[in-house]
């Protein structure tokens, strides 16, 4: 009896399921579109979530203390050559930046924002061996009062000799190194098989230590067990914070939402923030320039030269690449050919948005 009973309610499911799709078919569509929707600015978007009221304030404290209390424990690991990994939800940045300011104060530290579209990895390693130099001529001048040789610049060695380098041999620097910070290593401009590989590197140099988070759910994927345990050596953390992803969302576009002039001018200013005075003043040129001449192709790379040089804001033309080098790299500027053949910058953003930048940078 049981047996006929699933068999007629199998019958009368399939008959039902038929049936639906017989007069779902017969009906007539809908015309409305996706494009259709009336999306609302994306500043008022965001303007409307920052007003949304932060909860459970006391039980976030009070998880936040918990991790702080571990700040010792976490800066003898990374002495002890392990890699730190925090993950969890909520952005992590302000913890994992408090514990940097608190417990690394002994040691350079270098941030690396994972959640920018574009990160240039030759550039963040050539930063690291830069800042190790630094640490390491200093050491040698305390000690012998003597200053070292001039080396190669760190710009124009391959990587293998940056990683040569950073991997150190001698005995007497082995506990000299440069923390690394990495906000989101799983990041969009971090994501790549290649940039992992020369994560994972830098991890295995004697001479670095990293700290990092993520916030995919996939990223443990990005690596094999080579890279996990031997050459990041994580430990990881759970650690969630519940914080907004505030910064980080910043450079991606919210869901049913345009950006307008003052998002676009507010993005490339948070960007331009990370980057030197020098290369900020650099930009204000371009700014200046483009404003001015509104129906040019954009301003020939040496003129900007010339002005730049006579701000006294660059000293070379390999100093004026290396910044142009972190604009394109943080899609800030484009190149077009002019018509007299010349390689021309212009700024991918409308007047309005060059002119509230150009504010907000004064």
């Amino acid at each position: 009896m049981e047996i006929d009973d699933l068999d007629d309610e199998e019958l009368a499911f399939s008959r039902n399921y038929f049936l639906a799709k017989e007069l779902g078919g017969s009906k007539k569509k809908s015309s409305r579109k996706l494009a259709d929707i009336d999306v609302v600015d994306e500043q008022e978007l965001r303007a409307a979530a920052a007003k949304i009221e932060p909860k459970h304030e006391k039980e976030i404290a009070a998880l936040i203390a918990s991790y702080k209390s571990l700040y010792s424990k976490w800066e003898f690991e990374l002495r002890c050559g392990f890699g730190l990994l925090m993950f969890g939800f909520g952005s992590k940045k302000a913890l994992i930046e408090d514990f940097a300011s608190t417990a690394l104060t002994d040691y350079s530290v270098i941030v690396i924002n994972g959640y920018l579209q574009s990160v240039n990895i030759k550039q963040v390693i050539v930063a690291i061996a830069e800042v190790l130099s630094d640490q390491l001529k200093s050491r040698v001048r305390n000690a012998s009062g003597s200053t070292s040789k001039v080396h190669q610049p760190f710009t124009s060695r391959s990587m293998d000799d940056l990683f040569s380098f950073l991997n150190g041999s001698n005995e007497e620097d082995k506990d000299c190194f440069v923390c690394v910070v990495i906000h989101n290593i799983d990041g969009a401009g971090l994501r790549d098989s290649e940039t992992q590989e020369y994560l994972a590197r830098v991890a295995a140099c004697s001479h670095v230590r990293i700290i990092a988070s993520i916030d995919h759910v996939n990223a443990p994927f990005l690596w094999d067990k080579k890279m996990v345990h031997t050459q990041f050596n994580w430990l990881w953390y759970h650690v969630p914070t519940f914080a907004s992803y505030k910064v980080e969302g910043m450079f991606f576009p919210l869901i049913l939402a345009h950006g307008g002039t003052a998002q676009s001018a507010k993005t490339a200013t948070i960007v331009l923030q990370s980057l030197t005075p020098n290369a900020q003043s650099v930009f204000k040129v371009l700014i200046e320039h483009q404003l001015s001449h509104p129906d040019e192709e954009g301003m020939p790379i040496n003129n900007l030269y010339a002005i730049s040089r006579e701000r006294f804001l660059v000293s070379s033309q390999v100093t004026l690449n290396s910044h142009l080098t972190e604009f394109k790299d943080h899609e800030l500027v484009k190149t077009r050919r002019h018509s007299d053949g010349q390689d021309c910058l212009y700024i991918p953003l409308p007047s309005e948005a060059l002119e509230k930048l150009l504010m907000e940078l004064g």
